[in-house]
């Protein structure tokens, strides 16, 4: 069984205010902080150095993504499904807070969100749009590369559902502002090629 020959390139948005102060940024359309932006700019090179010339990118449609493509010398498409999670009522909220709240060792990828704002998604909700994603692309890869520009959370997720795995996964995978991560196949697995580079 052939596999397609491109890379599947993860690249989360740079920092912000609120993931450099460690709180759930799920909808909130924050800019990129000064350092969010030196960041997007470095990954022009991490990419070239890679050798990603992408027949395709996708963004997140929040600016924090589409500014970090453009600013990484990526020109890139909107696709809504790479949003981050909706965090509902723990939107802006740190896991500190949370848990000094509801006296728990919560942990979003095991207890969940509750509503706020917005309703807020379970993994599982978050895992359907990544599939989505993933349909989309799948015979792009055919052609090359595909970079998907996004965000920690659905990015790590999107793993999760490139390697078939359960979504809960995630949990185990960090994924740092500005950082590249590249998915692929062995023979006809799909695996991690890299991770958080």
């Amino acid at each position: 069984m052939a596999t397609a020959p491109g890379r599947l390139v993860l690249l989360r948005h740079g920092e912000t205010e609120w993931s450099r102060d460690g709180r759930h940024t799920g909808w909130t359309d924050l800019p990129l902080t000064d350092v969010g932006r030196e960041q997007a700019s470095a990954a022009a090179g991490r990419l070239e150095e890679l050798g990603v010339a992408p027949v395709l990118t996708l963004t997140s449609d929040l600016a924090r993504a589409k500014d970090t493509a453009r600013l990484a010398g990526l020109v890139a498409e909107v696709d809504r499904d790479l949003r981050e999670w909706d965090y509902g009522g723990y939107e802006g909220r740190s896991t500190a807070e949370i848990r000094q709240e509801s006296g728990t060792d919560w942990d979003v990828f095991r207890d969940g969100v509750v509503p706020g704002a917005t309703p807020g998604e379970t993994v599982e909700e978050v895992a359907a749009r990544a599939s989505r994603v993933v349909a989309r692309v799948r015979a792009r890869l055919a052609e090359g590369d595909v970079v998907l520009v996004g965000h920690g959370h659905t990015s790590r997720i999107l793993a999760t559902v490139w390697l078939r795995a359960s979504p809960h996964l995630a949990a185990q995978l960090t994924l740092d502002a500005a950082r590249l991560s590249v998915l692929g196949h062995h023979r006809e697995d799909p695996c991690i090629l890299s991770w958080n580079a």
